[in-house]
């Protein structure tokens, strides 16, 4: 049990550095609070945009590692609670 705790643990950091890098290389949607009011200058949403190719792919890269680190900390916890005898 000691090997699948120690690689969900190493599983578990790799996907928090990939997550990290996933939302740090997004573009902001608008640029604070004044985007969203109405002055990003796009028309009626402020500073509303759809997403297009890189960004869309990196957008639901970053979803699908949130579900992956969540899986794997509900395991890990999971683990932890359960010691085999």
């Amino acid at each position: 049990m000691d090997k699948i705790r120690n690689a969900l643990v190493v599983a578990e950091a790799v996907l928090a550095l990939l997550l990290m890098l996933g939302v740090l290389t997004q573009t902001p949607k608008a640029s604070g609070l004044g985007g969203t009011i109405g002055g990003g200058g796009d028309g009626l949403g402020g500073g509303y945009r759809t997403r297009r190719g890189l960004e869309r792919q990196i957008y639901w890269t970053t979803w699908v590692l949130v579900a992956g680190f969540l899986v794997c900390s509900v395991a890990n916890v999971w683990v932890a609670a359960h010691p085999t005898q």
